[in-house]
């Protein structure tokens, strides 16, 4: 089963336990307040998941590692393509 797969199974799985709770489908005779709770769960995951992607991406930002080595490459690359495009008469 690959990942995509996965991840629809268990959002159809949650999807239906909602549906199921908030619409009562099965009269399983829940009190309102399940029912009101439920109502607006999708918009509480949807926020949730928002908030832990942005934190995500803001821990991966603060420890992202430099590579000096490969900047070092690159700027000495650059260093000789511009004497290169000298040599053959671009002025920069």
């Amino acid at each position: 089963m690959t990942k995509l797969m996965e991840w629809l199974v268990g959002v159809s799985v949650v999807v239906v336990v909602w549906a199921f709770v908030s619409f009562d489908l099965l009269d399983l005779s829940l009190p309102k307040s399940y029912r009101e709770l439920a109502w607006p769960m999708p918009l509480y995951l949807l926020v949730s998941l928002g908030c832990y992607s942005l934190a995500t991406v803001g821990y991966r930002v603060a420890t992202f590692n430099d590579c000096e080595g490969a900047a070092k490459e690159l700027q000495d690359q650059i260093r000789e393509a511009k004497e290169d495009l000298r040599k053959k008469g671009l002025k920069m």
